[in-house]
């Protein structure tokens, strides 16, 4: 069931980082023509916001890799053979992605604060809207990693079972 959720989660930033790459298309655009056809006039607020648009956009990305585990994991030994061995190497690299997360979401409070009391030049839009990327990615990272460890704690219980 938690599983189920967490998948529905994950379709729904699948959704919005699709729709954060369609909107950056926009200010992009807008740039190109400018600098390279004079049909528009340059337009400075369009790089902050393809700035604060491409910040979420990595985030809800790397997000979406911890969950379908494509990301933060190197493989240097062989795949193990036993229950045990599987466990402990997915568990290292969740484990390792837990503890960077809860950095990340821990420090990131501080990061967030600190985005909070600035504004951009062009838009005078809050840095909290993009400084709180960092916290929020370390809380899913860390929820995420979490369900996949309880995940392969959960396959080796069976495993051992079944062995018995």
């Amino acid at each position: 069931m938690i599983g189920h959720a967490l998948e529905t989660f994950c379709t729904g930033l699948r959704i919005l980082l699709g729709c954060l790459m369609a909107t950056l298309a926009i200010p992009v655009g807008m740039q190109v023509i400018s600098r390279y056809t004079g049909l528009i006039p340059t337009y400075l607020w369009t790089e902050e916001l393809a700035t604060f648009i491409f910040v979420w956009v990595v985030m809800i990305g790397s997000m979406l890799a911890v969950w379908d585990g494509s990301h933060f994991d190197v493989v240097i030994t062989k795949d193990a053979q036993s229950p045990l061995g599987a466990l402990i190497q997915k568990g290292v690299v969740y484990v390792a992605i837990l503890v960077f997360a809860l950095l990340f979401a821990w420090y990131g409070i501080e990061y967030a604060k600190v985005g909070s009391i600035q504004n951009s030049v062009m838009m005078r839009a809050n840095f909290l809207w993009t400084y709180i990327t960092v916290p929020l990615a370390g809380l899913v990272w860390a929820l995420f990693a979490g369900y996949r460890l309880s995940e392969a704690i959960t396959t080796y219980s069976q495993a051992k079972k079944a062995m018995s």
